[in-house]
């Protein structure tokens, strides 16, 4: 008797615990919720008057009434696709040597510690490796590939381990059934584990370009340009990007550039949601395709 007072006891204190975690879980997701909606309503009531067509299809200025962010969006348009074009083949095939390929050796497990490891680290340690190692050593200057290829270091530790998760998701089952038919390891890896495993990699690879598109840091170190008065036509144009002009207007006293900034900040939310709504259509129509 004793023994059953006692588990019922446990249980309603574990009941209890689970509910003041869950309120308290609750909570803390709604204060943040209400705290966001109020900073992007700060922020479209700032921009009001200032964000319409004249503003994003001008050049920057000293003047705010006249000042644009034309070649910003450009240069970070031009800086996201090579990110992208650079990042996600490197970064879905070197999970696939990880998961498929590789044997469980002491390098392995290096390679995959250093990878944990880097997903960590701070984005301004990249811009200066960016800088030490692309646009001085070599000579590539400060130019829109030297800032791509920057990211690019950035964003792989993300798209690796992303990969990863969603290739180890795929049911072991398929790939001896495929094995058992005759098929080759490539073939396996081809035609089974990877349209399995898309979904989970275009969500690994959203997550890095969403951080890869509003970092300032690393390309302030690679680029530090805010008065751009022409568009990059090439990968070795020099360059400026939105997180940067929103900075360099943030900084300044005068009452319009915060506008200005303010501006930008709904631009820059733009075009990370719609790269964001692209991916996740892709990746709904690639999970559809792979259930039927």
């Amino acid at each position: 008797m004793k023994n059953g007072s006692a588990f019922q006891r446990h249980l309603r204190v574990r009941q209890i615990t689970g509910y003041i975690n869950g309120t308290l879980f609750f909570l803390a997701t709604l204060t943040g919720i209400i705290v966001l909606i109020v900073l992007i309503a700060d922020v479209f009531k700032d921009s009001v008057g200032w964000l319409d067509w004249q503003f994003i299809t001008s050049y920057p200025s000293r003047k705010p009434q006249e000042a644009g962010l034309l070649s910003a969006m450009f240069g970070t348009l031009w800086v996201m696709a090579l990110t992208a074009l650079f990042s996600f083949p490197v970064g879905i095939g070197t999970a696939i040597y990880l998961e498929e390929y590789a044997p469980d050796s002491r390098l392995r497990r290096l390679i995959q510690t250093n990878i944990n490891n880097l997903a960590g680290v701070p984005s301004i340690v990249y811009g200066l490796l960016g800088l030490a190692l692309f646009v001085q050593a070599l000579s590539l200057g400060r130019s829109v590939l030297a800032g791509a290829l920057t990211l690019t270091l950035m964003s792989l530790p993300v798209i690796i381990i992303a990969a990863q998760e969603a290739i180890r998701s795929v049911p072991e089952s398929y790939r001896l059934g495929a094995f058992a038919l005759g098929s080759t390891r490539w073939q396996v890896v081809r035609h089974i584990v990877l349209p399995n495993a898309v979904p989970g990699i275009l969500t690994g690879t959203i997550l890095a370009m969403s951080r890869a598109i509003g970092e300032a840091a690393p390309m302030i170190a690679i680029s530090a340009l805010v008065y751009l008065t022409f568009i990059p036509v090439s990968p070795m144009d020099r360059f400026t990007v939105l997180p940067i002009q929103i900075f360099n207007w943030v900084s300044r006293p005068q009452e319009g550039f915060w506008h200005l900034a303010a501006a930008g900040i709904i631009v820059l939310l733009f075009v990370l949601l719609t790269m964001n709504a692209a991916a996740i259509v892709l990746r709904n129509r690639f999970q559809k395709r792979t259930e039927e």
